[in-house]
């Protein structure tokens, strides 16, 4: 005789959407505690995790096939591609979705504040003397990067500092050589930044192996900042000046958002959580005000 299953004895799962392309997977020092802050939170609350891979073993399933064939209740969508055709099919389909570092039109979604962490850095190393300042950013396809390079360029053009085309630099977040290339460059130009602000923490690496390849010292004849305060980042030496994100924090409100558009999906809320940054002062920026 068959047994039949209770309903209500079924666990609520919620899909997660992980397409992280450097290659360290959930290894990533900055995703990984999103994501277990994102667990922790809907464990407490009934639901079990699936990781929704993307044609595993050459399955030509969609995202939203493989999460209605796995009776995925609700989606949470971090370091994918936004743009894709097969991410909005998802996010239109009915399932709740939510979204980590991104906006759509009705879904609800958590991020940082980035407009304020960039602010915050260009301001530090201006305060410091610094007037010949780069951005390295990430690739120009998702809203954080756009926000940070509008960023710069409004704090730079408030407090009256040009900035050559040459010093906006496009890269990719967490790739180290393209990085070390880039810095390579600037290095290279007749009149060379003495700070250059990179994507994120990770690329201090590439930037690292650039000046020293340069013979340069750090922060004496070059600066860095970077993005993201990953722990690794604070044992360097020298350490670096990098923006701090509540990613404990939002990788709980991020379980918080999507469960309660499961639940109450008539009353959730639909605006964006935009959760605080904060200026961490490493070694890596020197202060010109005395040498000026």
């Amino acid at each position: 005789m068959t047994k039949t299953m209770n309903p209500e004895s079924v666990p609520h799962s919620l899909g997660i959407i992980y397409a992280e392309e450097s290659g360290r997977g959930i290894t990533h020092p900055f995703f990984v505690l999103i994501l277990d802050a994102f667990k922790e939170e809907a464990e407490s609350r009934g639901y079990d995790i699936t990781f929704i891979n993307h044609n595993p073993a050459g399955n030509s399933l969609s995202y939203l096939d493989r999460c209605r064939l796995c009776r995925i209740d609700g989606v949470c969508l971090i370091c994918v591609d936004f743009t894709s055709d097969e991410i909005g099919e998802l996010v239109e389909s009915g399932i709740p979705c939510l979204t980590v570092d991104h906006i759509f039109k009705k879904v609800p979604a958590v991020l940082s504040d980035n407009e304020t962490g960039v602010q915050s850095l260009v301001e530090y190393a201006i305060r410091r003397g610094h007037r010949r300042i780069a951005l390295v950013h990430g690739q120009n396809n998702s809203i954080v990067t756009k926000a940070r390079i509008k960023q710069f360029s409004s704090t730079m053009d408030y407090y009256g500092i040009p900035v050559p085309p040459e010093y906006i630099r496009e890269g990719l977040y967490d790739d180290i050589p393209l990085t070390r290339k880039i810095v390579r460059e600037l290095l290279s130009l007749p009149e060379k930044p003495t700070c250059i602000l990179l994507p994120d923490d990770i690329t201090y690496l590439g930037a690292l192996e650039a000046a020293k390849e340069a013979g340069l010292r750090i922060p004496e004849d070059i600066s860095f900042a970077g993005y993201d305060c990953i722990p690794l980042s604070q044992v360097m030496s020298p350490k670096l000046t990098t923006i701090s994100q509540s990613m404990d924090r939002i990788g709980k409100e991020a379980a918080i958002r999507l469960i309660d558009s499961i639940e109450n999906q008539k009353s959730a809320r639909r605006f964006p959580s935009i959760f605080p940054v904060k200026l961490v002062e490493g070694e890596t920026i020197a202060d010109l005000t005395y040498t000026s």
